[in-house]
């Protein structure tokens, strides 16, 4: 019997890491149709996206993302522990909300593409193991196009180009500075911050990330 589980459990495992794989190889040159977060949403706040390439999204916004998220993005390979070391050290010191976090872009596109959100130690583990196989697979500029086409930027809505044009009425392709700023400092938490009415907190990241975001390089 318990080596009947064992069987199964070893088979089960199998299976699940060739689909993953599979994936992941299709999604190098296929958009994803949707996320686990979409679909989960989908009933109470629908879906609006647009897919675009990362030709069609202006560079600011690349530099404010990685800015804002994972300013090591092109120097890490998928995990920077670095990041992850300074984070629980900052919590451990500060505690208490809002806490620090040391998720990489390349974790949070694994986790939004492949994963279900929420915390626990099994989560985090195949984040982890999926960003270190997107980022050999897809590249930088893959994993980059991505996320910022499958990230949540509001209630329903995903991607830089739906993000654009609802917030400021523009394709992702002509946002400004000012305006790339503001979508990536409403990222940590794009269901109570707004872009367009951005709170005083808000605007005080996105001027840290304005300045920041001209010193990333995308030379790479």
């Amino acid at each position: 019997m318990i080596r009947a589980l064992v069987r199964w459990l070893v088979s089960a495992a199998v299976t699940v890491a060739g689909l993953l794989v599979a994936a992941i190889l299709l999604l190098r040159v296929v958009p994803p149709p949707a996320t686990p977060l979409m679909l989960v949403n989908a009933p109470r706040v629908g879906i609006s996206k647009t897919w675009v390439p990362l030709e069609a999204m202006a560079p600011v916004l690349l530099r404010s993302v990685i800015a804002a998220e994972d300013a090591r993005f092109f120097l890490h390979r998928g995990v920077d522990w670095g990041a992850i070391e300074e984070a629980r050290d900052y919590n451990a010191r500060h505690g208490g909300a809002p806490r620090r976090g040391g998720s990489t872009i390349t974790m949070q596109c694994a986790r939004n593409v492949f994963l279900w959100q929420g915390k626990s130690y099994v989560r985090k583990g195949l984040e982890v193991a999926l960003a270190y196989a997107i980022d050999a697979a897809w590249g930088k500029r893959r994993v980059l196009e991505v996320y910022l086409n499958v990230i949540e930027w509001g209630p329903g809505l995903y991607g830089a180009e739906a993000a654009a044009r609802t917030y400021f009425g523009v394709a992702a392709s002509a946002l400004d500075a000012r305006q790339a700023a503001l979508l990536a400092a409403v990222l940590p938490n794009p269901v109570r911050w707004s872009a367009s009415r951005p709170t005083r907190a808000v605007l005080a990241r996105a001027t840290v990330i304005e300045k920041r975001a001209g010193s990333v390089s995308l030379a790479h």
